[in-house]
């Protein structure tokens, strides 16, 4: 089972950028646009690209681990939408996990703790979003 929803799995597998937000040891902020696919098997969002292992987002993923994930766009005239993840982010290394010939094989995992979606559903009136946090997600703490 997912801590997904169907509109939201639709919406991300249609999309091919995101940016990630992470924090420094020295406590500053970065926002980076990345590219990005769901991982059914961990049921998370992997985030790869050249020179990974190299980059400031990695080494953020060392001092604090909590990150903040959007991918959104607009719909003419003006429908704005997206999906926003905040969780825990992970450095996997290895074999397979590499997004493509010439990417490093590293990428960065992260598991939803809350979830926050918008303007998916063409019905549901602007403004409105659809938020779960980790208790409330399928298989989330008790």
């Amino acid at each position: 089972m997912t801590v997904f929803s169907r509109l939201e799995l639709d919406y991300l597998g249609g999309q091919k950028l995101g940016r990630l937000a992470t924090v420094g040891a020295d406590g500053a902020p970065l926002v980076t646009p990345v590219g990005f696919r769901y991982n059914p098997e961990s049921d998370s969002i992997d985030i790869g690209g050249h020179g990974m292992l190299g980059s400031k987002k990695w080494r953020d993923v060392v001092a604090e681990r909590r990150v903040a994930f959007i991918v959104d766009d607009v719909l003419p005239p003006w429908r704005p939408r997206g999906v926003e993840i905040r969780g825990q982010a992970e450095q996997i290394t290895g074999p397979g996990t590499a997004f493509g010939p010439g990417y490093d094989e590293a990428l960065i995992r992260i598991k939803p703790d809350r979830i926050r979606s918008f303007g998916l559903e063409a019905d549901r009136p602007r403004g409105q979003s659809r938020s779960r946090r980790a208790a409330e997600l399928p298989g989330g703490p008790e």
